[in-house]
């Protein structure tokens, strides 16, 4: 496996959960520099990204219910009001009235929008590939199983 420079050897088993999370977290904050550095030249931080993904996941005609939305990428309505506000402003996506309920909104990207993440999520992955190229072609999908066995656990 590749070294880090991080004395996980040294780790005796009583501070190994510590040294194991420490990279985790060093990790997740190199990632999310590097991913906002990614998006950037789109006009977008990363949790534009995660709104107008989860529009682009949702399939077409690429609309959700703001609740919805907050669901997908767990944030507050409070939250999300702002972002929608600021995409809704960049063009990326625009707000109407449900017609199947008086009271809600739909939300839809454009088709700025569409070129826009499309564009954003190919920087973002070329990224996320290059931050993976320490790894050989055996050990990413070994990390990559056994973070999902750890996220598994948690989420039970």
């Amino acid at each position: 496996m590749a070294t880090t420079g991080f004395p996980m050897t040294s780790a005796s088993s009583k501070t190994l959960p510590s040294s194991v999370f420490e990279l985790v977290f060093r990790l997740s904050r190199v990632a999310e520099d590097r991913l906002g550095a990614a998006y950037a030249p789109f006009g977008l931080s990363l949790g534009d990204v995660e709104v107008l993904a989860a529009l682009r996941c949702s399939g077409a005609p690429y609309t959700l219910a703001p609740r919805q939305l907050c669901a997908a990428v767990k944030m507050t309505t409070g939250g999300m009001t702002g972002r929608l506000d600021r995409l809704e402003r960049a063009g990326l996506l625009r707000r109407s009235p449900d017609p199947h309920d008086r009271r809600a909104l739909r939300v839809t990207m454009t088709d700025e929008g569409m070129r826009v993440i499309d564009e954003a999520l190919e920087a973002g992955l070329a990224t996320q590939a290059g931050m993976l190229s320490a790894l050989n072609a055996e050990e990413s999908p070994q990390l990559a199983e056994l973070l999902q066995v750890l996220v598994t656990a948690m989420d039970a």
